[in-house]
């Protein structure tokens, strides 16, 4: 009896034995399916083609090679010395023929004025040598010398200087001594890479955000379609950006206006997004895009409360921009100043520029 019972266990714990194998067995075997599948997954993820879509920058090599021939053909490289703009820190050597005496070696303010004699504090910062000379006359013309002639000799230029940032075939910064336009500019900097989109933003303004500027100019429609209001003055300080191909802008009524990169398949309404989305004083009905159709910028009015509209899909070089409400930039300009009694009051600020 005894024995039966041993023998009866013993079958009963191998039994025991062999489930607890098998079931094992079958856990390590679904921890392994599960970790397959998940590594599947992720590999799927990260080589979907609308996630690495790779620019094919030979499209636009072309383009960009008529538009440098064209750039360096137009633009202006050599300047006149009496072109030249004075800025803080230059030493003048000014002359006055008439009179000798009032001959001075004068240097610009931090602020911008020089100090002559009879006339004193006059502001020429921002000026070239030749308007400075010319509101000098006038101003010595106004009290003393009848048919006076000025002569300005800068002996020391402490000059501005603009920024090339992007697809320059040379960026950097570059003294800017004499008054250029945007073509000039470009071809200062060499002209356009290989690889350049074709628009160029320049960046503009004070030392904070509230200040600033920003201007898109499309060289496809200066160059190509010979409109000239486009070929924009630069001042000292100015950035220029030319991004890659493959890039779609935002401006208007956005919280990030600027260019960002097309790395996947994008839709209106995402790209609004990655720019921060709408400001509060957006017209948050109406959207225009500004798109390159059979070689042409054609402007598309977009209305944001349809779903076709917010599911188009974004193109190289698309321009959204934003249109303000009326009453959004009224509310959002509108502040109210609190003080001591007597002292407060209501004001308005626009709200797209600050």
């Amino acid at each position: 009896m005894l024995k039966t019972l041993f023998m009866l266990q013993n079958n009963l714990l191998a039994a025991n034995e062999r489930c607890f194998a098998f079931s094992l067995n079958i856990s390590l075997r679904s921890f392994l399916i599960i970790i397959i599948c998940l590594a599947a997954f992720l590999t799927s993820c990260s080589s979907t083609p609308d996630q690495n879509q790779d620019i094919d920058y030979s499209l636009y090599q072309d383009e960009v090679r008529e538009l440098n021939e064209k750039i360096l053909s137009l633009a202006t490289i050599n300047h006149d010395p009496s072109d030249y703009l004075l800025g803080p820190g230059d030493l003048l050597q000014i002359k006055v023929f008439e009179a000798e005496e009032l001959n001075s070696s004068v240097r610009v303010s931090s602020r911008g004025f020089v100090t002559l004699p009879l006339i004193g504090q006059i502001m020429i910062k921002g000026l070239t040598a030749r308007e400075a000379e010319q509101k000098i006359e006038d101003k010595y013309q106004e009290r003393y010398i009848k048919d006076p002639h000025i002569s300005i000799f800068v002996e020391e230029h402490f000059s501005q200087r603009i920024t090339l940032v992007g697809q320059f075939k040379n960026p950097g910064t570059y003294d800017y001594l004499a008054k250029q336009m945007l073509l000039d500019v470009i071809a200062l900097g060499g002209g356009l890479s290989e690889n350049a989109g074709q628009i160029v933003q320049i960046r503009r303004g004070g030392s904070d955000q509230k200040n600033r500027e920003m201007y898109i100019v499309d060289l496809d429609r200066l160059i190509k379609e010979g409109n000239e209001e486009l070929n924009i003055a630069i001042n000292g300080g100015d950035v220029l950006f030319v991004p890659e191909a493959g890039v779609f802008f935002v401006d208007g009524a956005i919280r990030r206006p600027g260019a960002y990169p097309i790395k996947h398949r994008t839709i209106v309404q995402e790209a609004l997004m990655e720019a921060g989305g709408l400001a509060g004083y957006a017209n948050r009905e109406s959207l225009q895009l500004v798109r390159v159709i059979d070689g042409k910028r054609q402007v598309i009015k977009l209305d944001l409360r349809k779903t076709e509209s917010k599911e188009l899909v974004v193109k190289d070089r698309d321009i959204l921009i934003v249109d303000a409400s009326a009453m959004g930039k009224l509310v959002h300009g509108f502040n109210l100043y609190i003080g001591i009694p007597g002292a407060g009051g209501v004001g308005y600020k626009d709200p797209e520029n600050f």
